[in-house]
């Protein structure tokens, strides 16, 4: 199933909350959540169509969520972690099995808009808390970001402005 796009008959249908693998989507912002969604998807917003988690990585988000309401009020960005039942569309070479999710970097103003490490905006101690508590509260395999003085993160060309979280299965 690479490169096609989905298409539905209706222009926004409404998006099953589990997709064939058992999979959920990660819910959509609640006001309690410690997080927000975004991201697009064929072109428009995804409304969860690329939320849909590994009952691991669901556990992680709604665990990091919890944490991080505890030391912040800003909510943190929850983008791609996975189509459901594991359609390809060639956008990623990874977030097929739902056990990778991208995490916009914090911004000190807590807009919930994307921001560059090195921009005035960038919240570098926030974004480090954050990639902290997901490896305190999940079993995290590896974690691509390009900020250099960020600890345990992995350049990786396309993470300028979120961090890449890859989990064990």
């Amino acid at each position: 199933m690479t490169g096609r796009i989905m298409t539905d008959q209706k222009d926004d249908p409404l998006r099953p909350t589990q997709d064939k693998r058992g999979f959920y989507m990660l819910p959509q912002a609640p006001m309690e959540a410690g997080y927000y969604s975004y991201g697009k998807m064929d072109g428009k917003p995804d409304r969860g169509g690329y939320q849909y988690a590994h009952p691991i990585m669901m556990t992680a988000i709604l665990r990091v969520g919890i944490e991080w309401q505890a030391i912040d009020k800003r909510r943190f960005g929850v983008g791609n972690i996975s189509r459901a039942d594991r359609f390809d569309d060639d956008e990623h070479k990874t977030h097929l099995e739902g056990l990778e999710v991208d995490v916009r970097a914090l911004r000190k103003d807590g807009l919930h808009l994307p921001v560059r490490w090195g921009d005035k905006e960038y919240d570098q101690e926030a974004t480090a808390k954050l990639i902290g508590l997901f490896h305190t509260f999940a079993p995290v395999m590896v974690v691509y970001f390009n900020d250099p003085k960020v600890p345990f993160v992995k350049p990786l060309i396309g993470h300028n402005d979120h961090f890449h979280v890859g989990l064990r299965g």
